[in-house]
């Protein structure tokens, strides 16, 4: 197994005596403060107290092991044993990937969640092809739209820099005729900070991880426009090593895992809106008007996502349409 040095990491370890001993890295895109990445840094060490040490993950936050955009293929190629990344940032190899980013259909984390369940077979099978097994998903708290003056309706959106951190984001920026660039988180606040971006359609938790309220973005509208997850997966080879017990634990403890991030989603979500209120943003709800121009577009960027989704996977957003 190919083995990074000098990247930050967090590690479950413990006295190894055992001769079938594994070590995994698992490379993360966001900073270990980030709640679900912090909850994969926990999984790691239930997995390593669990086995006695014969299973070591070590999580590198930050994209510190590898950039957001390099880690599935990483994990695919048995570079890297297993990795966490933004499902919606695969929404180029298939439509699945951007189910949950589809704009104002699936807003309530209730929905999110049988959005998930209904979905997650769809999923592990995508990853199955490729060699990797899906061991669990975590939501991000409901999407809202940050600018740097007030919005009341979609013309005053104008002129705005718009950051995309995937094809469904980047379509949104594109309907409003705002300039896209597509920014990944760990290049996100120099962005902001040399004005390559002055607006972006993320969640609270991103803003408060990227201490927003040093950028020019002053005003965080609270439109709960999708529910985005996050996937933890690994490779399967890696995963087939591992004794029937041990593959057992690491299953076991994914499920809780993932269990806890979707009953913290929503006072997470309450937490970071205030946190972002404390340091001087203006969080509100959108205006009646600035709701329905935004949605007016999540319209046709949902027609967009129906004519390139085969009709499986269209079927699956059927119920909350």
């Amino acid at each position: 197994m190919l083995k990074y040095l000098g990247c930050a990491a967090f590690a479950a370890t413990m006295t190894v005596t055992t001769a079938y001993a594994e070590q995994w890295d698992l490379a993360a895109a966001y900073p270990a403060s980030n709640p679900i990445t912090a909850e994969t840094i926990r999984f790691a060490e239930k997995v390593g107290e669990a086995t006695g040490g014969e299973l070591t993950i070590v999580v590198h936050p930050s994209a510190s092991l590898l950039p957001l955009a390099q880690i599935k293929r990483g994990v695919q190629t048995g570079d890297i044993e297993a990795g966490e990344i933004i499902l919606v940032a695969l929404e180029n190899e298939d439509p699945l990937y951007g189910l949950d980013n589809v704009p104002f259909v699936v807003t309530g984390i209730d929905d999110a969640r049988k959005l998930w369940d209904a979905s997650r077979p769809m999923l592990e099978e995508r990853f199955a092809k490729q060699g990797m097994r899906l061991i669990y998903a975590a939501p991000w708290p409901p999407q809202g739209l940050y600018t740097p003056r007030p919005a009341e309706k979609v013309e005053d959106l104008a002129g705005l820099k718009f950051r995309s951190y995937g094809p469904s984001a980047a379509r949104f920026g594109e309907l409003l005729n705002l300039t896209v660039t597509n920014v990944a988180f760990a290049e996100l606040s120099e962005a902001l900070a040399t004005g390559r971006v002055d607006a972006m359609m993320t969640s609270a938790q991103t803003g408060v991880d990227a201490h927003v309220w040093e950028t020019p973005l002053k005003y965080f509208y609270d439109l709960q426009a999708w529910i985005p997850k996050s996937g933890v997966f690994v490779n399967e080879e890696a995963f087939q090593k591992l004794t029937p017990e041990t593959q057992k634990t690491v299953l076991d403890l994914a499920a809780e895992a993932e269990a806890a991030t979707w009953e913290r989603v929503v006072t997470l979500s309450d937490e970071t809106k205030k946190t972002l209120t404390e340091h001087g943003l203006t969080v509100a709800e959108p205006s009646a008007e600035l709701a329905e121009g935004l949605r007016k577009v999540g319209l046709d960027l949902l027609a967009g996502w129906e004519e390139r989704a085969d009709e499986e996977t269209r079927a699956l957003l059927a119920p909350f349409k």
